[in-house]
């Protein structure tokens, strides 16, 4: 590994670490009169802030763009324990790794990724706030590896039907939809359905913000969570554990024989129930695979065919006898909380039920 400085010294350079999920690296050099920048506040960015890219981009050496900060704590698929600062600022091949400064000359960011469908810049470019890039390299500095703080949930975002079905007053908040067994969550008591509201007294907007607030909590230590549950809030504690160096990852249901009862008040045509294998495969204890969706109200849930549906208004669905006699007491134009496996990954659905023609005429 090579280091070449603006003054055109190269100078060798040894990797005390690196760290996949932050996308960033510590690198030791020895040298004289070694230039630095200052090291700016991220949490004081504002949106439309001035800010400015130092990078190579296609081999250009030591290129300028400027542009406005587009929004900050950004969620990107492959970056969840990172909240990006998302910017206009032109960033192309070579401008990774380099800083984002803001208008006084500090270090706010380095430059990451862009989004763009064609592979060129697009005007959505993401840096990793410089905060998180201390954090990390200080932890590789001392111990050589990063540990991150772990609650052990799967959460969503909150939609207007669904804070509807939980008697919720905003559409705010991490909605649980599955607690992983054996970890902090699980010992805490939270459960499927629970709505996280506010993290050690950080209010929670999105499902993407806890993440970003608890892999950066300190491991061993305990934090209070606020939780909306049956229509009011309460306190919890939990104690932060490490996150675990590979996660759980469930496979995909097989072929096997259809039912076929009547399920139209949902909208689903087939469905059947789940062999042994693939419970464990998605380790869960029941459900219902569905194999074919009509218009209805299943369809515009969000359901698709391949979806399990493991729970229906907070009771578990174990097979698909169960589910037929759930459906029929289900109440009319009321959005309630539908628990599905998609691809492996949890989720809670809003079903709302049209009304019934007698229901109309009353």
């Amino acid at each position: 590994m090579t280091v070449r400085l603006s003054d055109r010294r190269e100078l060798d350079a040894e990797v005390i670490g690196t760290d996949p999920l932050s996308d960033v690296a510590l690198l030791k050099i020895e040298g004289k009169d070694l230039p630095s920048l200052k090291i700016g506040n991220p949490e004081q960015l504002k949106v439309g802030e001035w800010v400015v890219a130092i990078g190579s981009p296609y081999g250009f050496e030591y290129t300028v763009t400027s542009g406005i900060v587009s929004a900050k704590s950004r969620a990107l698929p492959n970056g969840s324990y990172v909240p990006f600062i998302q910017t206009d600022v032109a960033i192309n091949p070579g401008n990774s790794g380099g800083p984002l400064l803001n208008m006084r000359g500090e270090v706010v960011g380095i430059n990451s990724q862009i989004y763009s469908p064609s592979g060129g810049y697009v005007g959505l470019s993401f840096a990793i706030p410089v905060d998180v890039a201390m954090d990390v390299t200080e932890q590789l500095k001392v111990s050589g590896q990063v540990s991150r703080g772990y609650l052990g949930v799967v959460t969503q975002d909150i939609t207007r039907d669904l804070a509807d079905a939980y008697n919720l007053p905003r559409p705010a908040g991490a909605l649980v939809s599955k607690v992983l067994p054996g970890t902090p969550a699980e010992k805490a008591g939270l459960k499927e359905g629970d709505v996280i509201t506010q993290f050690n007294g950080r209010d929670i907007a999105r499902h993407t913000d806890l993440p970003f607030m608890i892999g950066r909590s300190k491991v061993g230590n305990t934090y209070p969570l606020t939780v909306y549950r049956d229509g009011s809030s309460r306190m919890m504690s939990f104690q932060v554990a490490a996150l675990p160096e590979d996660q759980v990852a469930a496979g995909n249901p097989r072929n096997k024989k259809p039912a076929k009862p009547d399920l139209s008040r949902l909208g689903i045509g087939a469905f059947r129930d789940l062999s042994a294998e693939e419970k464990q495969t998605l380790k869960i204890d029941g459900g219902v695979l569905l194999l074919q969706l009509t218009d209805g109200a299943a369809n515009d849930a969000g359901l698709r065919a391949g979806d399990v549906v493991v729970s229906l208004q907070g009771k578990p669905v174990k097979d698909g006898k169960q589910f037929v006699e759930m459906v029929k007491e289900l109440p009319s134009g009321k959005a309630l909380p539908l628990g599905i496996v998609r691809r492996g990954q949890p989720m809670i659905l809003a079903l709302r039920l049209a009304p019934t023609e007698a229901a109309k005429k009353q």
